[in-house]
């Protein structure tokens, strides 16, 4: 799960660099951050589930 985390914050970071360089309009970079930011926080949750029952 920690991968998936890192895959995820890493996503975010490609989004944020195709932005800058053009590749990505504005509008859809803010849909597509607020949505793995999502993602993020699910996996936050996924994971803290799973250490708690251990």
């Amino acid at each position: 799960m920690q991968i998936a985390m890192g895959s995820a914050s890493e996503t975010e970071y490609h989004l944020l660099l195709a932005c800058d360089l053009g590749f990505l309009a504005a509008g859809s970079h803010q849909q597509l951050a607020e949505q793995t930011q999502e993602v993020k926080r699910m996996l936050a949750s996924f994971i803290a589930k799973l250490s708690s029952s251990c």
